[in-house]
């Protein structure tokens, strides 16, 4: 399917790529995270359109593997008062 001479993988690396650049202006590291755990799942959607899960293979190992970061600093990391 191609919308302006832009197939549907391509919307979805450019949505993904966009989502990782806005993560980055965030000041409140909470969001940054959120936006980019997002970015992460459009790049593992990406990957698996891509021809051959051998060419995507690499995307959706990298992002699974930042989401996971992501998810656990943001939801299971305990906070640690300093004294």
């Amino acid at each position: 399917m191609e919308l302006f001479g832009i197939t549907l993988t391509e919307y979805v690396g450019y949505a993904a790529s966009i989502m990782v650049l806005i993560s980055f202006t965030m000041k409140d590291v909470k969001k940054l995270r959120t936006l980019n755990m997002i970015a992460c799942l459009l790049f593992v959607a990406y990957g698996f359109l891509m021809p051959t899960l051998r060419i995507g293979l690499p995307i959706i190992i990298t992002n699974v593997a930042i989401f996971c970061i992501n998810f656990y600093y943001s939801f299971l990391k305990k906070t640690q008062i300093k004294a």
